[in-house]
């Protein structure tokens, strides 16, 4: 007599990519519901599935069920939301440890603009980063997602031929997301060493603007509801104050959130108070542009006036604690926003995109921050990573699993071999844990992801064809960098290489 499949077994019955047919109870260790105060542990908890939304929480469902999945060893959890997802090759890798950014390509000199910027990517390279980036989401338990790009190497800004692909890459993959192409009006020029200054196009900004509601008006609720609009400004910085106007009026009209870059770095608030005389949140507030429509990463460099103002007007930031603590920054604090009515939602905003790694640099940046370990905890960072980020949205029906919420799931095992034994199953995955435990991603109801196998994108073939492309931007940072030095220059190794010599 055999026994009952494994959850391996068991999802290799079922499409990639489709819904399965029938009602599908799935079962595990550990099942984080919510109960309509907040999320709570069930122990061999149940969820089921009915198409697109989740119909049961619990114990002992008593309903037909076309097929039970028990993961055994794992936590069954709402899909995380990142809503500062990469989705291309990640540059920020390239300034870990080079400095300074305006010596390493990060800033355009003035002669790579008096030649004319041009795309450093084909259309169809545009196309597979994100499409690529996208895989990596679903990989790492993220579900929702509103995708970032750099524009350092762009000709100006993001088009809508590589947005078409994008969301056609997100309904073939199933992940959920918010988009539409950034666009600005202006950008850094260097113009000598250390002396950036911005230079402004209304014109193209406001062109751009035009392009990303035609686009919204066009792809939102495509694929089933997955592809939904968002407004997405590039930084604060490169805005002007008739861009940003058009873009909250138009957001109102779309009905879509606006996510824009703010508080974020010195050169952002050396810029601006040039520019007007404050803080870029001060600036927006004197506007009149601050609301509960605006979603504003990274706030590490938010005063006090900065957060009350967010505090006030309902404006969501997007903590990305990762790519700050790397770049030697940190929010001060989320134990602090939290207090203050600030809703915090997580981002990943480099690759990998781990959300639980995001989550323990999060945790562990506030406490040296606070100087005390008890005011915040795991279970702090893990709603803002589900109910945080759907809270920004304005969607109560993700980030949850609860009957009515839609079929957003991540499966995290918790018997890797690499990871300490569970007493809490979200202590546990915060402090040891990594995307790499994700074992099967549903989006609305759609099996996306199952034990590394994604629907629509062989992955390892897709790593080769990413390290190639990666490789020929690289070739080409010496006309964008200042002094135009060979790349062994601009990014020297990290030991010195010793390269085999012929026979």
């Amino acid at each position: 007599m055999t026994g009952a499949p494994t959850a391996k077994q068991a999802l290799a019955e079922l499409t990639l990519g489709k819904r399965p047919a029938g009602r599908t109870l799935l079962t595990a260790d550990w099942v984080l519901a919510h109960d309509g105060d907040g999320h709570v542990l069930l122990r061999r908890g149940e969820v089921v599935l009915d198409g697109a939304t989740v119909i049961f929480t619990g114990h002992g469902f008593g309903g037909e069920v076309a097929r039970r999945i028990d993961f055994g060893a794992a936590l069954i959890s709402p899909g995380l939301v990142d809503l500062d997802a990469l989705s291309d090759l990640d540059t920020t890798i390239l300034g870990i440890d080079h400095f300074p950014g305006w010596k390493k390509g990060r800033v355009w000199p003035q002669s790579y603009v008096d030649a004319g910027p041009y795309e450093m990517y084909s259309p169809e390279e545009l196309a597979f980063q994100k499409r690529f980036a996208f895989g990596q989401l679903l990989l790492n338990g993220i579900t929702t997602a509103a995708p970032i790009a750099s524009l350092f190497y762009r000709e100006w800004a993001e088009t809508m031929a590589e947005f078409d692909a994008a969301a056609d890459a997100a309904g073939e993959l199933g992940l959920r997301v918010y988009l539409s192409p950034a666009y600005r009006a202006g950008g850094m020029v260097l113009h000598a060493p250390g002396d950036m200054r911005p230079h402004f196009d209304e014109a193209r900004g406001l062109a751009g603007l035009r392009d990303a509601a035609a686009f919204i008006a066009r792809q939102s609720g495509r694929h089933e509801g997955l592809v939904q609009g968002m407004l997405a400004p590039d930084r604060v910085e490169t805005c002007t104050a008739a861009l940003l106007r058009e873009t909250m009026s138009e957001a109102a009209n779309l009905d879509v959130k606006v996510r824009l870059h703010m508080a974020q770095g010195q050169m952002e608030v050396d810029t601006v108070k040039a520019l007007h005389g404050s803080t870029a949140p001060v600036w927006l507030d004197r506007e009149g542009l601050l609301s509960d429509r605006l979603i504003a990463p990274h706030a590490t460099n938010a005063t006090d006036e900065d957060l009350r103002l967010y505090a006030s007007h309902g404006v969501s930031i997007v903590h990305c604690p990762l790519v700050s603590a790397r770049g030697g920054s940190s929010l001060h604090s989320f134990s602090k926003l939290r207090a203050m009515g600030v809703n915090i939602a997580m981002g990943t905003d480099t690759t990998p995109p781990d959300m639980l790694m995001n989550l323990l640099i999060g945790l562990i940046t506030c406490r040296m921050n606070d100087g005390e370990p008890d005011r915040i905890t795991t279970r702090d960072l893990f709603d803002a990573a589900t109910l945080g980020g759907a809270r920004a949205l304005g969607r109560d029906d993700l980030g949850r699993l609860a009957p009515g919420s839609r079929a957003d799931i991540a499966v995290f095992g918790l018997d890797d071999l690499y990871m300490a034994p569970t007493i809490d199953p979200i202590t546990t995955l915060v402090t040891g844990g990594s995307g790499k435990v994700t074992q099967a991603v549903f989006v609305d109801g759609r099996l996306s992801m199952r034990f590394g196998e994604l629907a629509g994108i062989d992955m390892v073939a897709a790593r080769a064809q990413a390290q190639a492309q990666f490789d020929r931007l690289i070739a080409q940072y010496p006309a964008r960098t200042w002094d135009h030095p060979p790349v062994a220059d601009i990014f020297p190794p990290s030991y010195p290489i010793s390269e085999a010599r012929n026979a």
